[in-house]
């Protein structure tokens, strides 16, 4: 099993971009929620369904999540067992931090993976229960990267 649980698109209008993939790929949608981080305000939203999940995110220009130039690919996201073991790995192996939200009490990181044009992102583990509450009620839990043992 992979900790591999979602796909990511920077947009500049969530709700167009919704209803291009549901009219096109006939994927199902949770209500888009707002959030805060630091200065800026956001829109997210994810597929039902189970993972992988697509999620969608508008931020403002400037922001980590930043589509003024227009939408883009911006990430795969993986579960971690530890964010800052898990960056300072990513980091050793070459992808270096692009955004770091735990500076802002929010346990996730971005890093750049240049062949592919975009980042991974790692979500700390502790987070996963309240994603599946909020996501995929009745969920079950998925795997995550264990970077103490290296699996």
């Amino acid at each position: 099993m992979t900790a591999f649980y979602h796909v990511c698109f920077a947009v500049p209008d969530i709700e167009r971009a919704m209803q291009d993939f549901q009219r096109t790929a006939g994927v199902e949608w949770s209500e888009p929620a707002a959030g805060k981080l630091g200065e800026w305000d956001y829109r997210i939203a994810f597929t039902r369904g189970g993972p992988p999940f697509i999620e969608l995110i508008e931020g403002p220009a400037g922001s980590p999540w930043d589509a003024s130039a227009g939408a883009r690919f911006d990430h795969l996201g993986f579960w971690s067992g530890d964010v800052e073991q898990g960056s300072r790995r990513l980091e050793n192996e070459g992808l270096p931090v692009d955004f770091s939200g735990c500076p802002h009490g929010r346990p996730f990181a971005y890093h750049r993976m240049d062949s592919i044009g975009a980042r991974v992102e790692l979500v700390d583990v502790s987070l996963q229960a309240g994603f599946l509450d909020r996501w995929h009620p009745g969920g079950t839990p998925m795997p995550f990267i264990d970077e103490i043992s290296g699996g």
